[in-house]
C-alpha cells in the first residue's frame, strides 16, 4: 500500500464516528458481495451519487481510482463556478451548508479572522448567512466535508483501483455485471454509475462517446466548432497594443515558431475537429510567508517554453493578478488568466482515450508547465521588475495538499469524452430555443470554453482561438435523457459526468455544483429502475421527478426567481 492510501486508511480509522471500510480495509472483504450500485470515481458527483443511492436503502460502493475524494470541489477550485444559486438543491446545497457550518467557526479561520473575509463570490456574498451557505474555500475544508458523508453513511470506499479498461467490464446481453480491476478485484453490481471526469466506465462499457468539438451544423449550434476570430474575453493576444511575433526570430518564419505555438493550421471556423479546451492546476497559493512554499525551480525546468509570456509582458500586459481568487485564510484559487497563463493550450488532445500511462505523462507535462512558469515569473531577470517583485511573496500553501507538498492532486478536467447518450444537451436547450424534456437538475453558468489552440494567422502574428463565453439568459434544465445511454447499449448504467452534450453545452454544464446535483439524480434513477426491475431508459419520468423533488432538487425556476445568471468567475 503506498504512503498517501496508509494515510487515508489510518484517517478513517481515527474517526470519531463509525467508518466506511477503508481501502485495506474493503479489499480484505471476502468473498466480495453483490452491490445493487456501483459507482465509479472519486469526483463530487460520485460523493452525492453514493450518498443518495445509501440514502434510498441501497448497497452501495466507491470504486475509485482517485485516493482523495472530491475531485475539483477538493482540488484547488474552491472558488466556486455557480451562476444562479437558486437553482442548486438537494445534496449539492447541503454540501455548501456543510462548508458553511464549517467556517461558521472561529476555529476555522486560522490564518486570518473571519471579519476581515469580506470576499464577494460570483456575484453574491461568499458567505450567505441567511441561507446558511458558503460558497468559497479551501480544499482540505472540501475534501474533509466529502470524507464526513461517505464515514456517517458508512460507504466502502476503494481507493486507487483503476478500471481494466480494455478488458475489465462484463456483461450480460444489454446489461454490465461486473467491472475488474488493474489490482484483479471483481466487482460485481446490479447497477453502474460512472462519475468520472473521463468517461472511462462509459467508453470500456462499448456506450456512444464523442471528443472534440462538433461542426456547428451537428445540433445547429452557433459557437460550437472551430471559432477562429472570436475573442470573447481577455485570453486572447488582442489584448495587446501591438501584434506578437510567433517566431523564435521575431517576424522571421524561417526560424520556426516559439514553443507553445502550434505551426498548424487552424482549420475553418465552424468545422468541427478532435481538439479540447486546456486543461489547467488550480493551485492554491499564499502570500502568507508562515504558510508559504516559495516556488521552486522545477525538474528539467526551461525559460525558452516561456518566451512567448516575455513578449507579452514586455508589450504591456499587467493583469496578473486578476484571477488569484481569494479564498479563506489569506489563500487563493489561481486560475488562468490572459494570452498566456496557466492553461497549457494544445497540449491535452491525447487525454481523454489515452492510455494510463500517456495520461501520466501529459499530468507530468502539464505540472512542469506550471511549476516552471510560476518560477519563470518570480525569477527571470528578463522578467520585468515589478512582475518579479509582484510574485516574490507568493508561494503554494503548506498545509494543502499536504502529500504532494502543496501541489493539487486532481487536474482540471475541463472536458474528455462526452456520452452520446438517449437526449444531446446543446446550446439550444441551454439558450431555452428549444424546450428540454424531463429536466433531472438545472444549471445556468455562462457557456464557458477555454482557449483550444494557439495558432500563426494568415499576418504572421500569434492567436489564441476557442475562448467562448456566452449568456444563456438565466437558469435552465437538463435532461434526464442526458445521463443515460441510447437503449440498447446499457441498460444499468448512467453518466453523471461525461453527459450526453454537445461540447459547448458542456461548457456551461460542466460546474462542480451541476455535477453534484447529476450525481444525484442519477443515484435517484439507479435505485427507482432497480427497485421496478427496468432499464434506466424505461425509468417513468413522474415516478423520478416525484422523488428528485422529494429530495430537494430543483427542476425549474419559480417565475419570480428568475434573473440572469450572475457568474462573474471563469472556470
Amino acid at each position: 500500500m503506498t504512503w498517501p492510501r496508509r494515510r487515508f486508511a489510518q484517517l478513517m480509522l481515527l474517526s470519531a464516528a463509525a467508518p466506511s471500510l477503508s481501502t485495506a480495509q474493503a479489499d480484505e472483504a471476502s468473498p466480495e458481495p453483490e452491490w445493487d450500485v456501483l459507482v465509479y470515481g472519486g469526483t463530487s458527483s460520485a460523493v452525492t451519487a453514493a450518498v443518495q443511492a445509501r440514502r434510498m436503502g441501497k448497497k452501495v460502493v466507491i470504486v475509485s481510482p482517485d485516493v482523495h475524494l472530491g475531485g475539483l470541489s477538493s482540488g484547488g477550485l474552491g472558488f466556486t463556478d455557480t451562476g444562479n444559486k437558486a437553482v442548486i438543491g438537494g445534496l449539492s446545497r447541503e454540501f455548501y451548508h456543510r462548508i458553511w457550518r464549517h467556517y461558521d467557526s472561529d476555529a476555522a479561520w486560522k490564518w486570518q479572522k473571519k471579519s476581515e473575509y469580506g470576499n464577494q463570490g460570483q456575484g453574491t456574498p461568499a458567505i450567505d448567512g441567511a441561507q446558511r451557505t458558503m460558497w468559497i474555500f479551501e480544499p482540505h475544508v472540501a475534501e474533509q466535508v466529502f470524507e464526513d458523508l461517505i464515514r456517517e453513511h458508512q460507504i466502502p470506499v476503494h481507493r486507487d483501483h483503476w478500471l481494466d479498461r480494455k478488458n475489465g467490464v462484463k456483461r450480460s446481453g444489454g446489461r454490465i455485471t461486473s467491472i475488474r480491476t488493474l489490482n484483479g478485484k471483481t466487482f460485481t453490481a446490479r447497477m453502474f454509475i460512472d462519475a468520472t471526469y473521463e468517461g472511462d466506465l462509459m467508453a470500456a462499457a462499448r456506450v456512444d462517446f464523442h471528443v472534440g468539438r462538433e461542426a456547428r451544423s451537428v445540433y445547429d449550434e452557433r459557437w460550437n466548432g472551430i471559432q477562429t476570430g472570436v475573442l470573447h474575453h481577455r485570453h486572447h493576444f488582442g489584448v495587446l497594443k501591438t501584434p506578437v511575433s510567433p517566431y523564435r526570430t521575431p517576424g522571421d518564419p524561417a526560424s520556426g515558431v516559439l514553443p507553445r505555438v502550434s505551426a498548424d493550421p487552424p482549420g475553418s471556423y465552424g468545422d468541427g475537429d478532435r481538439r479540447i479546451q486546456a486543461y489547467c492546476y488550480r493551485l492554491c497559493m499564499t502570500d502568507h510567508a508562515p504558510n508559504r512554499i516559495p516556488f521552486e525551480k522545477p525538474h528539467g525546468y526551461d525559460a525558452g517554453q516561456y518566451e512567448l509570456l516575455l513578449r507579452v509582458l514586455n508589450g504591456g500586459w499587467r493583469e496578473l493578478f486578476d484571477k488569484y481568487d481569494p479564498i479563506p485564510n489569506r489563500k487563493t484559487d489561481t486560475n488562468n488568466h490572459g494570452p498566456f497563463s496557466s492553461d497549457n493550450i494544445g497540449r491535452n488532445y491525447d487525454y481523454p482515450e489515452a492510455t494510463y500511462s500517456r495520461r501520466r505523462e501529459i499530468l507530468r507535462e502539464h505540472e512542469q508547465y506550471q511549476r516552471g512558469l510560476l518560477y519563470f515569473m518570480a525569477n527571470d531577470p528578463r522578467v520585468p521588475a515589478d512582475v518579479r517583485a509582484a510574485m516574490s511573496p507568493w508561494g503554494l500553501a503548506k498545509d494543502e495538499f499536504t502529500d504532494r507538498s502543496g501541489w493539487p492532486h486532481q487536474i482540471y478536467v475541463r472536458e474528455a469524452r462526452r456520452m452520446i447518450g438517449r437526449y444531446v444537451m446543446t446550446e439550444n436547450e441551454l439558450q431555452k430555443r428549444r424546450p428540454t424534456p424531463e429536466p433531472v437538475g438545472m444549471g445556468s453558468y455562462t457557456i464557458d470554453s477555454h482557449n483550444v489552440q494557439r495558432y500563426v494567422t494568415p499576418d504572421g502574428s500569434v492567436q489564441n482561438e476557442g475562448d467562448i463565453g456566452v449568456s444563456t439568459g438565466g437558469p435552465y434544465q437538463i435532461s434526464y435523457g442526458s445521463l443515460v445511454p441510447k437503449p440498447g447499449q446499457a441498460d444499468n448504467l448512467l453518466v453523471s459526468v461525461c453527459v450526453s452534450s454537445s461540447h459547448i453545452a458542456y461548457g456551461s454544464i460542466r460546474m462542480e455544483p451541476v455535477f453534484m446535483i447529476l450525481g444525484q439524480s442519477a443515484a435517484t434513477a439507479a435505485c427507482l429502475a432497480l427497485d421496478r426491475g427496468i432499464p434506466v431508459q424505461a425509468l417513468s419520468y413522474s415516478d423520478l421527478q416525484a422523488r428528485l423533488l422529494a429530495d430537494g432538487q430543483i427542476l425549474e425556476m419559480p417565475p419570480a426567481r428568475r434573473s440572469p445568471s450572475a457568474a462573474r468567475s471563469r472556470s
